[in-house]
């Protein structure tokens, strides 16, 4: 993963903290620890379709056309 070479550098991890962990191991995560791990999942997430869109735009524009194919042939 190109993101690897920059995990011992010191800037990147006061940009990127570690995910957030319960405090004591054992205990469940609170409901708004696992919504601010999945907001950030999906924020990371999105991200990096976009950054795949803007390096493969030839096959953005394929997958854009199989969705809407899809959509246009579903049957409610």
């Amino acid at each position: 993963m190109p993101d690897r070479e920059f995990r011992g550098d010191p800037s990147f991890r006061r940009e990127h903290p570690e995910p957030d962990t319960p405090d004591t191991p054992g205990l469940p995560e609170t409901d708004a620890e696992r919504r601010r791990r999945r907001a950030r999942f999906l924020r990371e997430l999105a991200e990096a379709r976009a950054l795949r869109d803007r390096v493969q735009p030839r096959r953005a524009k394929a997958a854009r056309l199989r969705h809407a194919m899809r959509m246009r042939t579903f049957r409610w």
